[in-house]
């Protein structure tokens, strides 16, 4: 049987969980700890999920259109255009702010890039005089 069913079967040494905050361990290796170097701040992950979110609205309002019948006054004619209007009705709203996050977040890195190039440049021309 188990030795969780019944227990630790060694009384002495106590649970992680039962050890003051001090005592517990950071890292239960001997390795050393290191953290990755931050692979991108999520701007192309954004732009590149709304844009597919936005085509994907796009291309269910342009079937639900043109190959499922139509939208009359009262709606799609069929029920395959109901789901692509759905569809169309859900992905549209949220790629556009998708995409929009996206934007105002690489206009707005592109900005502090320029003003730290610009604060740069300031700092050496001052140094040369």
């Amino acid at each position: 049987m188990p030795c969780w069913l019944h227990g630790a079967e060694d009384k002495n040494m106590p649970l992680v969980t039962e050890q003051p905050p001090e005592q517990q361990p950071l890292v239960q290796s001997d390795e050393p700890f290191s953290v990755p170097p931050e692979q991108g701040d999520g701007t192309r992950q954004l732009l590149q999920s709304g844009g597919g979110t936005l085509a994907a609205g796009i291309l269910a309002a342009a079937l639900a259109q043109f190959a499922f019948g139509g939208i009359g006054p009262q709606g799609p004619h069929t029920n395959s255009g109901w789901l692509a209007l759905i569809v169309a009705l859900m992905c549209l709203p949220f790629g556009f702010l998708l995409s929009l996050l996206g934007v105002s977040k690489w206009l707005r890195l592109r900005s502090q890039a320029q003003r730290a190039q610009s604060t740069g440049l300031r700092a050496q021309n001052s140094g040369k005089n």
